[in-house]
């Protein structure tokens, strides 16, 4: 099993932090990229549109539709 690996990220001026594993920051950070935004953006449009689900398991549902594409 994966470690998660914590970063830190500023959502609505608050500093937060999320852990994920690995494989999915680095789905993430592809995902930016792609966009041409920086992840710290991606991450607030994932949080807007979350709705009750959990941050991190918002990211991750996000992290693996882009990987099904």
């Amino acid at each position: 099993m994966a470690s998660l690996k914590k970063r830190s990220i500023l959502l609505s001026g608050h500093a937060t932090s999320m852990a994920l594993e690995p494989e999915f920051w680095a789905v993430m950070d592809e995902m930016a990229a792609g966009r041409g935004i920086s992840l710290a953006l991606l991450i607030a449009e994932i949080d807007e549109t979350r709705g009750e689900r959990p941050l991190a398991s918002a990211c991750r549902v996000a992290a693996l539709a882009f990987a099904r594409g």
